[in-house]
């Protein structure tokens, strides 16, 4: 697939992300952190399948499979099944509980991804941004894709990857982590190819795509400020794993002193 141009904007400082973020251009853009710049934005079921060398012939045909096999055990384990038609409620599922799927994580707020940039961060993150109102409801291009929360919709035009559309959105039910991190979806109907290259294929695509470079010198400052906000691995994944997780920062942070800088 051509590659074309996307916007990509290196940030100066903490404020200067915030004010981009905050500004009425991406007002009703979606965003994911990256802890390397260089990452492209890929699905787990991309990123599976090419790391453990599967032909691409086959992904279609392992890619369904895989869902159901998961839908023909996973009642032993669950109080409520969803409707069978219903296959974004079943690939939130499987991602929810660590399953490869063509789901990709996005988040309505700029600062939830910007943790998720931050907190692994050894060089400089990124903050990916699409922009999920021009994706989804705009007619001013010919590429409205169909919603994949109705029956067959998968089956009809996600599965066999007709045509190069992405739909950005939730499922109908919402669970606990989808919640507490404003969560949301990228959904490319090709998961060949990264997401920003399937996007740099519609007519504009700079009023689609951006990348957010945060240089990892603003690293400490916008982790605190983070912190500040509440916004923490206890907080964005409710329950003992999220408190285990945000464990890691406190060994780098102190409320009375930088542990990085006093010698002790």
């Amino acid at each position: 697939m051509p590659r074309r141009k996307f916007q990509s904007i290196r940030v100066r400082s903490w404020t200067h992300y915030v004010d981009t973020v905050n500004s009425d251009e991406y007002r009703r853009w979606a965003f994911r952190g990256q802890a390397d710049r260089a990452w492209p934005v890929t699905s787990s079921l991309w990123r599976h399948l090419t790391r453990f060398g599967v032909k691409p012939n086959w992904w279609e045909r392992q890619e369904r499979r895989s869902v159901e096999e998961f839908q023909e055990k996973a009642h032993h384990y669950l109080r409520h099944v969803p409707p069978s038609g219903d296959m974004l409620r079943w690939l939130a599922l499987m991602q929810h509980h660590g399953a490869p799927t063509r789901l990709i994580d996005f988040t309505w707020s700029p600062y939830v991804a910007a943790f998720f940039a931050l907190e692994g961060a050894t060089g400089d993150a990124a903050v990916w941004a699409v922009n999920g109102a021009y994706l989804r409801y705009d007619e001013s291009h010919d590429r409205t894709p169909p919603d994949p929360r109705q029956p067959n919709a998968f089956a009809e035009h996600y599965f066999p990857g007709q045509g190069d559309f992405v739909w950005v959105g939730e499922p109908l039910e919402l669970n606990e982590r989808l919640i507490a991190q404003s969560g949301t979806f990228a959904i490319a109907s090709n998961v060949d190819d990264p997401l920003e290259d399937v996007l740099c294929t519609y007519p504009e695509p700079e009023w689609v795509v951006a990348q957010i470079v945060i240089p990892r010198r603003l690293r400490d400052e916008a982790l605190q400020d983070l912190r500040r906000m509440n916004i923490t691995h206890a907080t964005l994944f409710p329950g003992l794993d999220g408190l285990a997780r945000s464990i890691a920062y406190d060994l780098e942070f102190h409320w009375a002193f930088d542990p990085k800088k006093v010698r002790g």
